[in-house]
C-alpha cells in the first residue's frame, strides 16, 4: 500500500512538474561526475535530484543568476550520496535539510581552539561551507560552480555527508546511521585504523595519503573521504582499501568502476589545496 501510495505521488508530482530535459542534458554535459553514470542511472538520479530540488529552500544571494543546470546539479550531486538507495531512504536521510544557503564566496567566521595549557584561542576562519544540525547547508557558490568533477574536492558532497551523519546525533561524530546488514563495529574498527594512520603521518611530519582535512576531526574524516570515494576513488581504494570497500557498501555504489568505465583511469585526482577546505558543522560551536 504504501508502496503504491509513493508511486502515485511521484507520478503526480511529475505531472504538476515536468523534468526538464533540456537542463539535465547540461548538467550532464557540464558535470564529469553525473556524465559518468549510465543513461537509466542518469534518470533515476535526475528525477531525485529534481524532486530534492522543489522540498527544500535554496536561497540565492542577491544579484547573483544562478540557472537551472547550476540549481539541478547542485542537487545531482547531494543526490549522488543516497542515488542506490530505496526512495524511503533517500528522503529520511535528508530531512534535516531546510534550507541551503548560498553565499558568494568563501565567508569568515570566528573559531576557537583549546591549547594544551587550556588556553581558548579565537581566530578568524575562512570557509567554503558549514552545516548545522536541523540548520542550514551553507555553501560558497564559487564552489558550488567548481564542483562535480573528479578533483578530490566536492563541497557539496561534503557538506550533505555531515548532514547523513547528523543522522542519529547533534553533531558530526562519523558515525552515521547504518542499515541493518552493517555492523557498527565494523565500521567503529575500520574508520579508527584510518584516523590513526592519519595521525601517524602528521606526527612524523610526513604528507598523508588524502587531505590532511581529513585529520582534523571524525566528522571531518567521514565527510572528507565521502568526497575522495565519490570524486577521487582511486586515491581512496589505493590508500585504504577497506574503507572504500566499506563505503561500497555503506553507500550500495562503485565509483571507482564508474570512473574507469569511462577511460579515466589514470586521472590523477589530486586536491586542488589552493581553495580553504575548512568548513564547520554542529548545533552553534566552531
Amino acid at each position: 500500500m504504501l508502496h503504491w501510495w509513493r508511486q502515485w505521488r511521484a507520478k503526480r508530482f511529475i505531472a504538476r512538474h515536468p523534468f526538464p530535459q533540456q537542463a539535465w542534458q547540461e548538467v550532464r554535459s557540464r558535470l564529469p561526475l553525473i556524465k559518468a553514470l549510465d543513461d537509466e542511472t542518469a534518470k533515476r538520479l535526475g528525477l531525485r535530484a529534481w524532486r530534492l530540488l522543489h522540498k527544500k529552500r535554496l536561497s540565492i544571494p542577491d544579484g547573483h543568476n544562478v540557472d537551472l543546470p547550476t540549481r539541478l546539479g547542485l542537487f545531482a550531486q547531494a543526490s549522488l550520496l543516497t542515488l542506490n538507495w530505496s526512495d524511503a531512504d533517500a528522503e529520511d536521510a535528508f530531512a534535516n535539510v531546510h534550507e541551503i544557503l548560498l553565499l558568494p564566496d568563501v565567508f569568515r567566521r570566528r573559531a576557537s581552539s583549546m591549547d594544551d595549557a587550556g588556553v581558548i584561542h579565537e581566530y578568524p576562519d575562512e570557509r567554503i561551507g558549514e552545516t548545522w544540525y536541523q540548520g542550514p547547508v551553507v555553501l560558497s557558490l564559487a564552489d558550488v560552480i567548481a564542483s562535480g568533477s573528479y578533483s578530490g574536492v566536492n563541497v557539496i558532497i561534503h557538506e550533505f555527508a555531515h548532514k547523513l551523519d547528523m543522522g542519529n546525533s547533534l553533531d558530526a561524530d562519523g558515525f552515521p546511521p547504518l542499515p541493518a546488514d552493517m555492523s557498527a563495529s565494523t565500521w567503529h574498527r575500520v574508520f579508527t585504523a584510518v584516523w590513526d594512520d592519519l595521525q601517524g603521518h602528521l606526527a612524523r611530519g610526513e604528507t598523508p595519503p588524502i587531505d590532511d582535512y581529513a585529520a582534523s576531526d571524525p566528522g571531518e574524516c567521514f565527510a572528507v573521504c565521502c568526497e575522495y570515494f565519490f570524486t577521487a576513488p582511486q586515491i581512496l581504494a589505493r590508500a585504504y582499501p577497506e574503507l572504500y570497500d566499506l563505503l561500497e557498501h555503506y553507500f550500495r555504489q562503485s565509483p571507482l568502476i564508474r570512473l574507469t568505465s569511462n577511460g579515466q583511469a589514470g586521472h590523477s585526482g589530486e586536491v586542488d589545496q589552493t581553495r580553504e577546505r575548512s568548513g564547520g558543522f554542529g548545533s552553534g560551536h566552531f
